[in-house]
């Protein structure tokens, strides 16, 4: 079945950017490739990708630092696809404005699943609530999507975003990690607990004043998270 989609891999080994570019091209996908970071910036200025796979380890610069580069213009979902599998990396890249992270070895398929899952929710019609939630010192705009916090903008990348919208809509309620994932990133997502504890972490360090103590988004042991306001707490 063909596929559409405007993707760039940005990949400095010459043997996997090769087979990537093939494995995209034969599911119909427009596949662009760049080695170096300088070159693949280029690239996104010039041409509107829908996504970029991108490794973190590349000659010029990292790939933390393309994707603060794409964040900061540019509306690419972003596959970090690379052999680092620390929680830090991991953290690192969410931060940077990454939107999925795949280790490699990687089985093609799994990676053409997330691919997929991407660009559906891309092109999906997402319905937003007018509503701004207030707490603390902190608010979100849901349909300017928008986040405070002390009077200070607060960035989050897009998928970040979306998990917080989805806590906040649901605030009050336990909220399973397969729940979560599935909501956020896909039905493939399911068992990525990783991937969704990374993300948490992120969330705590631009919303908690102590991450480590959060009061906003509370773990609940070997289940998943709720999303507490602490005004309407305190009026149940």
């Amino acid at each position: 079945m063909s596929e559409s989609g405007h993707i760039l891999v940005v990949e400095d080994d010459p043997q996997l950017r090769r087979t990537l570019r093939t494995i995209l091209a034969a599911q119909g996908f427009d596949a662009w490739v760049a080695q170096k970071a300088g070159e693949a910036l280029d690239l996104i200025r010039s041409e509107k990708f829908d996504l970029v796979i991108l490794d973190i380890n590349l000659p010029d610069m990292t790939g933390f630092e393309v994707c603060r580069a794409i964040r900061a213009g540019f509306g690419a979902q972003i596959i970090v696809l690379t052999v680092r599998d620390s929680e830090e990396d991991k953290l690192a890249a969410f931060s940077a404005g990454a939107d999925d992270y795949v280790t490699k070895p990687f089985q093609a398929g799994e990676l053409l699943a997330r691919i997929r899952s991407h660009l559906r929710r891309q092109v999906a019609k997402v319905k937003l609530t007018s509503d701004v939630l207030r707490f603390d010192d902190c608010a979100i705009d849901f349909l300017r999507r928008t986040i405070t916090r002390q009077g200070e903008r607060v960035s989050l990348p897009p998928k970040q975003f979306q998990l917080l919208r989805y806590l906040a809509s649901n605030r009050g309620k336990a909220l399973s990690h397969r729940a979560l994932l599935q909501a956020v990133w896909g039905v493939e997502y399911g068992e990525e607990t990783n991937l969704l504890h990374a993300s948490i972490a992120h969330l705590r360090k631009k919303l908690e004043r102590d991450p480590n103590a959060p009061r906003y988004i509370v773990t609940i042991p070997w289940f998943g998270y709720r999303f507490i306001v602490p005004s309407e707490n305190e009026k149940t």
